[in-house]
């Protein structure tokens, strides 16, 4: 340190050494020596560094470019989507319609079939009952018969074994108890 301080005075002391103001060589040499460095980085240096900045500037913009388009690509891909859901959600709602109408003329089809399969299980079952209420019928006037035949020939005595004679009497007998219930049922009691 003492060493700088020596150097210091020793110019002040040199009487009317340089004036800093007033450029020297070595500030020439030093300023054209900038300007070389400079004309070499400008030369060589930043072109290659320009050239490399543009580059990334065109693959920046281009990705970005290329997000704009996908965003615009997903935004019609949404809205298409939407409209199939919106499609989808009313075809949907269309077979479920169709699904109730049909549900509900099966119904009624069947009902209708329920109610003409009862109509004619009915209708069989009356005849069935008629049929059977007549045969009954039949069969009880037979046995009333064979009773009232035996009945009267224990009561009058004489027998009715004519067949001809026994048809007769039973169905006046029959005859008479259709024609008056009251009365019938009336005799039957006294």
């Amino acid at each position: 340190m003492n060493h700088l301080i020596q150097i210091a005075t020793a110019e002040e002391e040199g009487g009317g050494g340089s004036n800093f103001l007033v450029p020297n060589a070595t500030f020439l040499f030093e300023i054209v020596s900038f300007l070389i460095i400079m004309w070499v980085l400008y030369k060589y240096v930043i072109p290659p560094i320009n050239k490399a900045m543009t580059d990334r500037q065109e693959k920046i913009k281009a990705q970005f470019d290329e997000a704009a388009q996908a965003k615009k690509d997903a935004e019609d891909t949404d809205a298409e989507l939407k409209a199939q859901l919106a499609d989808a959600r009313a075809e949907a709602s269309r077979i479920r319609e169709e699904a109730r109408e049909q549900g509900a003329q099966i119904i009624a089809q069947h009902r209708e079939q329920a109610q003409v399969e009862a109509e004619r299980i009915t209708s069989n079952a009356q005849a069935q009952i008629e049929v059977e209420r007549a045969q009954a019928l039949s069969q009880l006037k037979g046995e009333v018969g064979s009773i009232a035949t035996t009945l009267a020939g224990r009561i009058v005595g004489e027998s009715l074994d004519d067949d001809d004679r026994q048809k007769r009497s039973v169905e006046r007998f029959i005859a008479e108890l259709e024609s008056d219930p009251k009365s019938g049922t009336e005799k039957s009691k006294s």
